[in-house]
């Protein structure tokens, strides 16, 4: 069998196969479905320091290729995820991985201070390019100094593994990346939702109540996985991959571009046990080439 074990900054993933926030709500309510602990990590909904009502109803919509959402990181905020959430998913054999989001760079820090006491939770993925929060959220993703400027807040106030979420809805995502690894992000996950919108013909109204909202699902992964490939080359740090990701194959093909580890996120809505069937998927993967290691594919792409 070969070796699927793959490291982001300290941290250690059995495999590289982990779950998107808001796409596995906290992990427990997928266990009827699969063997939690089969995963490479859990990273479960979004977590603000204050709590969030979310947007406005209705903030789902379908599209031919995926989805949109605009949820607007609905939670109980991070003292209530520490007390009575915390507990009851500290005990699952997988890393357990907070999504951390803010409005400010105040709320960031103080957020990932609060989860940074938690002994069970080895990191944090920074969400700082959420297309459906009105301050904060996308509005540090989609500029290199605000981004670098809000990761290096977190930086010092946080001792863990600290990936940082970016948004795919810039010109240039290379010079992001680039900024959040010179203030102290341990890795990067791209992407995350690109901005889109639906229209109701008859009515002559938008589906979702904030207008615009989030795309995700396999339209998206032809653009995430070109941007993986650029952030990969032009970054010292690991690249986690997700956007589209439907199956063992897509999961294979951002490892090739440079991916790490990926997510898996809109999938777990179609097949909820889609995540384990992608583990399974590339260790036959790794098995009919013959190789020992995903390490040998990761950033393996032949141009």
């Amino acid at each position: 069998m070969a070796d699927l074990s793959v490291r982001i900054g300290n941290l250690l993933l059995k495999n590289p196969v982990m779950t998107a926030s808001g796409t596995f709500g906290y992990g427990v309510e997928y266990a009827d479905f699969i063997d939690l602990s089969r995963l490479g990590g859990i990273i479960v909904k979004g977590t603000t320091m204050a709590p969030r009502e979310g947007n406005p109803y209705p903030r789902m919509a379908e599209t031919p290729m995926g989805m949109l959402n605009a949820v607007g990181i609905q939670n109980k905020g991070a003292r209530y995820f520490a007390e009575k959430i915390y507990p009851t998913i500290k005990d699952i054999d997988t890393n357990m991985i907070v999504n951390v989001s803010g409005s400010d760079i105040d709320s960031y820090v103080a957020a990932a201070g609060v989860i940074d006491e938690l002994d069970r939770i080895p990191a944090i993925e920074l969400n700082i390019s959420c297309p459906n929060v009105r301050q904060g959220g996308m509005a540090f993703g989609v500029s290199a100094k605000a981004a670098a400027e809000v990761v290096e807040a977190v930086r010092k106030a946080y001792r863990k593994t600290l990936i940082v979420k970016l948004s795919p809805n810039v010109t240039d995502i290379v010079s992001i990346a680039k900024a959040v690894e010179d203030a102290g992000a341990d890795s990067v996950s791209l992407i995350n939702t690109l901005l889109g919108m639906a229209v109701n013909a008859e009515t002559r109204k938008p589906i979702l109540s904030t207008v615009t909202g989030g795309m995700s699902g396999p339209a998206v992964k032809p653009v995430a996985l070109r941007m993986v490939w650029q952030v990969a080359q032009a970054v010292k740090i690991p690249v986690v991959g997700l956007g589209g990701i439907m199956t063992a194959t897509d999961a294979v093909e951002f490892l090739l571009a440079g991916a790490t580890a990926v997510e898996i996120g809109t999938a777990n809505f179609v097949d909820p046990t889609v995540s384990v069937k992608v583990v399974d998927g590339i260790a036959d993967y790794l098995q009919r080439h013959d190789m020992k290691s995903v390490n040998e594919i990761i950033g393996g792409l032949e141009t």
